[in-house]
């Protein structure tokens, strides 16, 4: 199954400690090795964004920045066994911000990413 692990955070005043980047760099890598971590990658932000909606029957685009968003998103995408396990990956990453960033506060979500299996038919 895969999940996507949405992380957001206010932006923060400091840059994050090296020993953070690094201890978020053997995590990634451990969980490339067993398998679990696909991608990752932080995104860029909302100056640069555009968000599309459709309304009574009606298609608009909006060009950011958006003033709602103060905050910094970055994302993992996970293939595991179940919920449970990544959302213990995520709190290994959140823990690492806990113990090697005074300060810092975010918060990161678990969704599952649906597949073909998901829509299959009953058998």
């Amino acid at each position: 199954m895969r999940y996507m692990v949405l992380l957001r955070a206010a932006q923060p005043d400091t840059p994050p400690p090296a020993d953070l980047m690094e201890a978020i760099a053997k995590l990634g890598q451990e969980a490339t090795v067993a398998g679990a971590l696909l991608d990752t990658a932080g995104l860029a932000p909302s100056a640069s964004a555009a968000r599309v909606r459709m309304a009574e029957g009606r298609l608009s685009v909006t060009d950011g920045p958006f003033t709602e968003s103060k905050e910094l998103i970055s994302y993992a995408l996970y293939d595991v066994r179940s919920k449970e396990e990544a959302v213990e990956w995520a709190a290994r990453f959140m823990r690492l911000h806990r113990d090697l960033w005074a300060g810092w506060e975010g918060e990161a979500e678990v969704v599952k990413v649906l597949g073909p299996e998901d829509f299959a038919p009953p058998a």
